[in-house]
């Protein structure tokens, strides 16, 4: 079975791409490299010992897109491309719309016109804005608080519209918590471009003297000790759930939607101790004004996806902060 990867080149991405190969799939990866580096590819490659197709294409051109389709017989696609950062899409919700929701759109034009449908979506946990209690089921209100998760909510929305319009469709929609660490190889794990926007890398750059400190944003939340809580998995379990929904769409038509995450929350506070902890490193920090966007405490039930999909988060904090220090050192 082929399955083509939007954004293989990413970080969750990339671990998927990996547990795809192990799992005896082909693998072919589009990405255009605007937050990733092409050498990914070949990590990936060492890891597993097999080859990758690789095409530095922007998902949002049809054309070359349908070229792909048109070489590689795909018979499933999963799709991560999109931009992903929460405080960025507050001050830049335009190019986030026109991103997301563009490539989004000429993916299912293209699966559509090649009668490929088959589609594991890489959505989010941001869809159900601030909940009102915890932990969060599938089957909650959904309303968003930035323009990133508005656009993971909308293409929701499309995706189920499509389903609708067209019931050959088989779309599982995995809406993920707050993923960090880094495989255990050291060869791949989270390394964007620029500036972090997220919690892990931003510990990490801080550890490694990269950047002063870390800014933790309010400290003021209603949670154990003020600062935000949230539901960090395993990038490698996460890769994992993924292998499990290409299972699910493969066999049943339908759509549907699914929590991966730990069904545990963690403090920012919990999380930069247990770094400096387990890796014997410091980690200075001050606490600043709350980011727009943001919400006080975020994690998931997932008995649904233990249940439907024969999926479980496995590896605890300790290892998802081994690991991302790890992936560090050996990429230094």
């Amino acid at each position: 079975m082929k399955v083509l990867v939007t954004g293989g080149c990413g970080f969750i991405g990339s671990h998927t791409c990996v547990e795809l190969l192990e799992g005896g799939y082909e693998v072919v990866i589009v990405d255009n490299l605007s937050n990733s580096k092409k050498d990914v590819v070949n990590k990936i490659e060492t890891i597993t010992n097999k080859k990758v197709k690789f095409y530095e294409v922007n998902v949002c051109d049809f054309k070359e897109l349908d070229k792909i389709f048109e070489t590689e017989q795909i018979d499933a696609v999963i799709h991560f491309a999109g931009y992903k950062a929460v405080g960025e899409s507050v001050s830049k919700p335009i190019m986030y719309y026109r991103n997301n929701l563009d490539s989004t759109l000429t993916l299912i034009e293209v699966m559509s016109k090649h009668n490929v449908k088959r589609l594991v979506f890489s959505s989010s946990a941001t869809v159900y804005g601030d909940p009102e209690k915890l932990p969060i089921t599938e089957d909650f209100p959904l309303h968003t608080t930035n323009p990133y998760g508005t656009t993971k909510l909308m293409i929701e929305m499309i995706l189920r519209d499509l389903y609708k319009s067209d019931n050959e469709w088989s779309i599982a929609l995995l809406r993920y918590f707050n993923p960090i660490g880094a495989h255990k190889s050291g060869l791949i794990g989270e390394n964007p471009n620029g500036i972090p926007n997220n919690l892990m890398p931003y510990i990490v750059k801080v550890a490694n003297k990269e950047l002063p400190q870390l800014s933790i944003f309010g400290n003021d939340y209603v949670t154990k000790d003020g600062t935000g809580v949230r539901d960090y998995i395993h990038v490698v379990d996460l890769a994992k759930g993924h292998i499990k929904a290409i299972e699910k769409v493969s066999k049943d038509r339908g759509i549907d939607a699914y929590n991966l995450g730990t069904g545990k929350g963690y403090s920012v506070l919990e999380i930069v101790n247990t770094f400096m902890k387990v890796n014997n490193v410091d980690v200075p920090y001050k606490i600043v004004e709350r980011r727009p966007g943001d919400i006080a405490a975020c994690y998931a039930s997932t008995e649904k996806a233990n249940k439907i999909l024969g999926w479980k988060a496995e590896l605890e904090i300790d290892e998802m902060c081994k690991d991302a220090y790890n992936y560090v050192i050996n990429n230094k």
